[in-house]
């Protein structure tokens, strides 16, 4: 247990000593016999509990020094003094402040009882102190509206915060007052709830809109507070404004339904793949087989065009779940928006305005350019449907700087501080309705009729500019149109220079021997097929356990093997391979949604895949044997 601190002044030293055998067994006792030691051992001494003075003595009286001690310390004062020093004792209560005066000589029980009831209140006074600074600290610094009512709901405490929710113009302006004499008949269910709470003796919490703005949410807590015999008598209520929170958490939500979607759209995407490959290339192997036939032809080649908006399709799916490498690059934006002159054109048709407004010193930015001229025409695309009637898709670029944690751009839990190029799409059409907007980017969500929409546009965007580092925002009031931005990062890097398409070499002279590895009959017929016809002698084998068997008997120049097969995949295949035959070339072909996990220094080729890629590739991989 802390033990208090008595000091005793007095000119006797045995004075001194008697007081110090009377209270060293309860008390830590320091003692003086020159008042100017005292007041400076007060000074350094901040817990000094009590002050044990005698009254006469050299120099300074016991009033006078108890008068100055009272001004740097809160220690209770006692006086020593003998019977004709009356008036000292006046002189004492009335400049020192004394708590109380012991005559000389004392009764020992006296003395200590008065001195126990004195440490009993200076300990009091300063857990008082304590407390009420807290309070103060907690009232004055809390981020949270706090109050403090009676039973009858008066306001005894509260801070700035809960005035001015309550829309007072001051703390004074709510002392003494009900909420009902501030707020008048809003305040009917607050007070309603605050009598639940008294009534029922338990904590309540619940959830409220409004305060000084409509928009707001607020968690309301309301703690019952009970007096030594366990009755409530007065009522804490702390009211938290949640409305970042609760917009966090839509945001949160939709990050993560996004993310669902998005690993089912990569599933979805590989199996399209697979079909894709055996269509596109059984179709490319019998084409020539009817030229003869125009009819013939020309459904087989609408079959072909068919086959490749449904590859384009799977690629937007990919790029949605974040599983499609983009081909990014350093660009001009401004450029690439002006390119698409011809394309919106064709696209929009003549009762759609275009209108631009695109910043002279715009920054660069690291994207997928492709990728952005699809993400742009589907957002004009959309504009243009919002306005059946015609109107204006205005196309606009500007630079933004997000700062520190005050801007309000940092809401968006996907925008990170920083320099970003923004992109607007703005259309004057029908707008978008509230219950709808929060939809909007999911897959295969789409307003239009059967038919008319896939409703992979806006996802395929929000994949986009996720991939890329940025954000999509929208816009939109029924009636007034919407408005689509894009915020990408800035690039440090100078404006690359679009890549020359390559053509694609010739196969290789000689025939070589290569194994195909695929768990799809139909994918490997076809890998298979266009191989032979390159004049290649090719092998079949339809999983990575099979093709090991194969490789061990058997020499080839090069293993074509797909990425995703039951048991071993094509990526175990490829390092066994490397562990064992160190200078085979391994060539892997993948229409997975997870193909970024592969390593740099694997050749791959994405599904579905023309001829001409893949002779390209194989021819690449051979080359270094010939």
């Amino acid at each position: 247990m802390v033990r208090g601190t008595i000091l005793a002044v007095d000119d006797e030293p045995d004075i001194l000593v008697a007081l110090e055998d009377l209270f060293e067994d309860e008390y830590r006792v320091i003692t003086t016999s020159r008042p100017a030691e005292a007041l400076a051992l007060i000074a350094a001494e901040p817990d000094i509990d009590v002050i044990l003075s005698d009254q006469r003595m050299p120099g300074l009286t016991g009033d006078a020094l108890l008068a100055r001690a009272r001004e740097i310390s809160d220690a209770q004062t006692i006086l020593l003094t003998g019977y004709a020093d009356i008036s000292a004792v006046v002189s004492a209560l009335n400049r020192g402040g004394i708590t109380g005066y012991i005559t000389k000589p004392w009764d020992p029980t006296l003395l200590r009882n008065a001195v126990r009831s004195a440490y009993e209140r200076h300990r009091l006074a300063r857990d008082l102190a304590t407390e009420r600074a807290l309070l103060r600290g907690l009232l004055d610094h809390a981020g949270d509206a706090i109050a403090f009512k009676d039973r009858q709901g008066r306001f005894l405490r509260l801070n700035a915060r809960m005035a001015e929710r309550l829309g007072a113009p001051s703390v004074e302006a709510c002392l003494g007052r009900t909420e009902a004499a501030i707020l008048g008949p809003a305040a009917e269910m607050a007070e309603a709830a605050d009598q639940a709470a008294i009534e029922s003796g338990a904590p309540t919490e619940t959830t409220v809109a409004g305060g000084t703005e409509a928009a707001q949410t607020w968690t309301v807590t309301r703690v019952p507070i009970r007096d030594a015999a366990g009755t409530v008598v007065h009522l804490a209520v702390i009211a938290r404004d949640i409305t970042e929170q609760r917009l966090l958490e839509v945001r949160l939500r939709q990050a993560d339904k996004m993310q669902a979607l998005g690993t089912l759209a990569g599933g979805v995407a590989h199996d399209f793949n697979n079909l894709l490959t055996a269509i596109l290339g059984s179709l490319e192997l019998a084409l020539p087989k009817v030229a003869g036939d125009a009819r013939l032809s020309r459904l087989m080649t609408n079959a072909t065009q068919a086959a490749q908006r449904g590859a384009a399709l799977t690629k937007r799916l990919l790029t949605f779940s974040h599983r499609r490498d983009l081909q990014a690059r350093t660009v001009d934006l401004n450029a690439v928006i002006r390119g698409m002159d011809d394309l919106l054109g064709r696209s929009l048709g003549g009762f759609v305005q275009v209108e631009r407004a695109l910043s002279g010193d715009l920054w660069p930015a690291k994207v997928d350019p492709d990728q952005l001229e699809l993400a742009i025409l589907n957002l004009c695309i959309n504009g243009r449907d919002a306005m059946p009637e015609g109107g204006v898709v205005a196309l606009s670029t500007r630079n933004e700087t997000v700062r520190g944690s005050t801007d309000p751009n940092l809401q968006d839990p996907n925008l990170k501080p920083g320099d970003y190029a923004v992109i607007a799409i703005r259309d004057t059409g029908t707008g978008i309705p509230p219950e709808i907007l929060g939809r909007v980017f999911e897959p295969f969500f789409t307003t239009k009729g059967v038919g008319q929409g896939t409703g992979l546009g806006l996802a395929m965007v929000f994949g986009l500019v996720q991939q890329s580092g940025g954000t999509i925002r929208i816009d939109s009031e029924v009636g007034r149109g919407t408005t689509v931005l894009l915020y990408l990062p800035r690039s440090g890097e100078a404006v690359e220079t679009a890549p020359s398409p390559a053509s694609a070499p010739a196969p290789a002279p000689r025939r070589a021997h290569i194994l195909v590895v695929d768990d799809d009959p139909q994918v490997r017929h076809v890998t298979a097929s266009f191989l032979n016809g390159f004049g290649y002698d090719e092998a079949e084998v339809p999983s990575g356990e099979a093709a090991l068997e194969r490789l061990a008997a058997e020499r080839f120049d090069l293993v074509v093997a797909d990425l995703a097969m039951p048991g071993m995949s094509g990526l175990d295949l490829a390092e066994a391979v490397r562990e064992r035959w160190p200078a085979l070339p391994f060539l892997l072909v993948t229409g997975h949604a997870e193909a970024a996990r592969i390593p740099a220094d694997f050749a791959v080729l994405e599904k579905p895949f023309p001829s001409a890629d893949l002779a390209a590739r194989v021819a690449a991989l051979l080359a270094p044997q010939m």
